[in-house]
Parts: structure tokens; C-alpha cells; sequence
């Protein structure tokens, strides 16, 4: 009998601790071979010969069985593209027999970062040299991606898990109005998400092994020619240098109309890391929750539809001046010369929810602050972290407010993506009714029910 109730209790405290799952974990370096384009801004004029620190693919496994589980990785890049983030799903579905949704893939959009082909390819004018280099780092990256997922998935061990969070606040909004309209600017009263969200990984004596932690702010402190991660390479080394023999991850939050401030310099953007590393080092000492099995995941795509096409304009931009316009717009005409499909956007939405301890809901593209506000705001009795640059990273995903208010997340970011025009105005209605489809499918309660 009291074996009995002894194997009774140590169950129930390993569930209580979430030891119900195993968690593996890897990392694994994929600084490109130098010179190499970097990518994120169009003034840059050459590849980069320097590296500030090498940027990173990391992966953490949660299983609560063979059939329960889900993959997280992050990257130290601006974002996949859709041509990379479908290579490494086909080869993880195929190899490890899971759906989906049980891979998920962010990226901290660090300005500082290589370019994955052809992700924002109307900013570059790549000689035959650069493109096969370019062309090759994205095949590379694919097998690295891979590889670290394969490593973690062969490390997995009995791991406690744990929920919480913090607060930093260098992210400004943008979107500043003027007079003669929004522009990229400094918006003091406009909306933040300051939340750090912090995941805790220990073994079961209690030993710290992995921090996943995010925040919501573009990652764009710099902008010159060194390869780094910008603030969020900062923190996770940081990090790693407080807790020796720790793996920090850090995941991107809905960060596309916010920008770091003050920023221009190394100093502003370490002390950016520094910031956000004290803020989850806060975190990890203060009330955190145990997260526990079960897994629920789910996926979907929706179809976002762009403004009506407009070929008069198209054979307008096409004898631009501004190379850029010129660019997008040579494109945007051979696709419909061809026949191709330009009415709508593929846009692909994750949620991924453990127990009733924590939710994390993964929007791809470069999302805005405002989605993140909106569904923590709707589903306020959920632990949530509203992730943005999910999977694959091709466009803006603006809001009605901003697609009515213009600007560059609603307009011009367009040009560089190589996409026909702003989206209607439906996006946000399609993106919010998806996403309610999932929350309701994995158990996620809104507070409007």
C-alpha cells in the first residue's frame, strides 16, 4: 500500500511540475560564408565582410508522446521565405511522421541578417556570382534547419516547464502622423506591446537548460555591414553568459510597426540585449506557472485578397524612375502575361496550446502591434503570446485602422515584397475568423463567451 501511494504521489508531482514531458534541445551556427549580402534595407551597396556574432537556428522539441508533440525553432534572420519554409516542412513531415501544425518555425527579423532567397528580392541587383551565393545559402539553410530539429528531437529527456513573464520597454511605435500623412517615424502616444513572454525548460533536479522568450519590436537598432542579431542577439548571448551551458531562444513577437529607441549604434543595441535579457532574468526569479501536457495544436490558410489589379498603373511603374517601383513592376506584368494568379495572398496561421497553461498563437508575415493587443485583449482567461514572423515571413500584415490610415506597412512595404498592392480591406475580418477557428479547435476560451 505504501508503494502505492508513493508511485501515486510522485506521478502527481510530476504532473503538477510539468515533468510530463521530455524536451529536446540544439542549436546550430548558420552565419553564412563571407561575402554575403545582408538583407532588410535597400541602401546597402555591398555584401558584408564582417560578422559580429554569428546567428543562430535553434530548436526545442516538446513531447508528451510519439503522437503528442510540437517542434518550435527559431532563426536569427529576417524570416524564412515560403519556398524554404515548405523544403523543411516536407522533410520534417516525412521523417518524423507528424501534421502541420506541430511545426513552428519564427524569426527575429534582425536587419543584420543574411539574405534568404528570394525574400524581398526587389531590394537587390545581384551579379551572377552573389545570386548563385545567395541561391545556395538558402539550400544550406534548409539542411541546417533540419539538422537542428534532427538533434533535438535526439536529446529529448524528462523536462519541467515553465510560464512567465516580463516587461521592457524600448519599442516605439512608428507610425507617426503628419500632415502630409503617416510615415516612419516616432509615434509616443501610439500602441506598444511591452509584454516579454518566457518559457523555462530544467531538468527534473531543477537544473536550467533553455529560455524561450520573446518580444515585439523590429530589430533594427542597426543598419550597417557586420552580420549580428541585433538586440535580440544581444539578449539571447547575454543570457547565455549569465546561465553557462543554457540554450536562449528568443521568438518575435507582432513587432512590424514598432522600432527600438534610441537606436543607430552597437552600444543602443546591446543595451537594448541587455534590457530584454534583465527583463526575462526578472521573469525566471518571479511567478512562474508550470506548463504541461496535453499538446493541442492546430494550422490553417486563408486567402487575403488584394485591391483590385490595376494593369494601367503597373505599365505606368514599369517606366518609372525609382528602380523600385520599376522592379515590382516588371514582375507584377510577366505574372499576368503568364496567367498567373495575382488576386489573393496564402497567408498561414499556427496555434499551439499546452493544457490550459499557455497558448501560443503564430501569425507569419511581418504582423502588426495591433493583432497582438486585440486577441490577448479577446481571450484574456488564456496565458497568450501572440508571435508574429511565423513559418514564413513575404509581406505586411496590416489592420483595417491602418490599411484606412496608409503608410508604409500598408502601402509601400508592397513594393519591396514584390506583391501586386495593399490588401483589401477585409484582411483583418478573414485573419480574426481563422484564428477564432483555431483557438475554439485546441480548448482556448474567449473572454467574450
Amino acid at each position: 500500500m505504501r508503494k502505492i501511494l508513493i508511485v501515486a504521489f510522485l506521478l502527481i508531482t510530476c504532473s503538477l511540475w510539468g515533468a510530463d514531458m521530455r524536451v529536446g534541445i540544439a542549436s546550430k551556427v548558420i552565419t553564412p560564408q563571407l561575402p554575403f549580402w545582408l538583407t532588410g534595407y535597400g541602401s546597402r551597396t555591398k555584401p558584408s565582410t564582417e560578422v559580429m556574432h554569428d546567428v543562430w537556428a535553434k530548436a526545442l522539441v516538446f513531447e508528451e508522446n510519439a503522437g503528442s508533440r510540437v517542434i518550435i525553432v527559431t532563426t536569427d534572420l529576417l524570416g524564412l521565405s515560403h519556398e524554404v519554409s515548405e523544403a523543411i516542412t516536407t522533410r520534417v513531415i516525412k521523417k518524423y511522421g507528424i501534421n502541420r501544425s506541430q511545426l513552428l518555425m519564427n524569426s527575429s527579423h534582425t536587419h543584420s541578417g543574411p539574405v534568404v532567397w528570394p525574400s524581398l528580392s526587389m531590394i537587390f541587383d545581384l551579379n551572377l556570382e552573389d545570386q548563385k551565393s545567395v541561391a545556395k545559402y538558402a539550400l544550406e539553410l534548409t539542411d541546417d534547419i533540419v539538422a537542428v530539429i534532427d538533434s533535438a528531437m535526439s536529446h529529448l529527456a524528462p523536462m519541467q516547464v515553465w510560464s512567465g513573464h516580463g516587461s521592457v520597454g524600448f519599442a516605439m511605435n512608428r507610425r507617426e502622423p503628419t500632415a502630409k500623412g503617416i510615415i516612419n517615424g516616432k509615434n509616443l502616444n501610439g500602441p506598444v506591446d511591452h509584454d516579454v513572454p518566457v518559457m523555462k525548460i530544467a531538468s527534473p533536479d531543477g537544473t536550467l537548460k533553455a529560455i524561450l522568450f520573446g518580444y515585439a519590436c523590429h530589430n533594427t537598432t542597426l543598419s550597417g555591414y557586420p552580420i549580428n542579431g541585433d538586440y535580440a542577439g544581444f539578449a539571447q548571448i547575454d543570457l547565455q553568459k549569465k546561465y553557462p551551458g543554457v540554450t536562449a531562444l528568443f521568438f518575435m513577437g507582432c513587432g512590424a510597426d514598432q522600432n527600438p529607441q534610441p537606436r543607430g549604434t552597437v552600444e543602443l543595441a546591446m543595451q537594448h540585449g541587455k534590457s530584454l535579457s534583465e527583463a526575462v532574468q526578472k521573469a525566471l526569479a518571479g511567478d512562474l506557472h508550470p506548463v504541461r501536457a496535453p499538446i493541442r495544436t492546430d494550422f490553417t490558410t486563408v486567402n487575403l485578397e488584394f485591391s483590385p489589379f490595376n494593369l494601367e498603373k503597373y505599365q505606368k511603374e514599369l517606366q518609372s524612375t525609382d528602380k523600385y517601383l520599376q522592379r515590382r513592376a516588371k514582375l507584377i506584368l510577366e505574372g499576368y502575361n503568364k496567367g498567373w494568379d495575382m488576386s489573393h495572398f496564402t497567408y498561414p496561421l499556427q496555434v499551439v496550446r499546452f493544457n490550459n497553461d499557455l497558448t501560443i498563437l503564430a501569425m507569419s508575415s511581418e504582423v502588426v502591434v495591433d493583432y497582438s493587443l486585440k486577441m490577448k485583449k479577446e481571450y484574456s482567461h488564456e496565458n497568450l503570446f501572440v508571435a508574429g514572423y511565423c513559418n514564413e515571413v513575404m509581406c505586411y500584415i496590416p489592420t483595417q485602422r491602418i490599411l484606412e490610415e496608409g503608410g508604409y506597412e500598408a502601402n509601400e512595404s508592397m513594393i519591396y515584397y514584390g506583391l501586386p498592392g495593399s490588401f483589401a480591406n477585409n484582411v483583418e475580418e478573414k485573419i480574426e475568423n481563422a484564428i477564432h477557428g483555431m483557438m475554439k479547435h485546441v480548448g482556448a476560451k474567449s473572454s467574450k463567451n
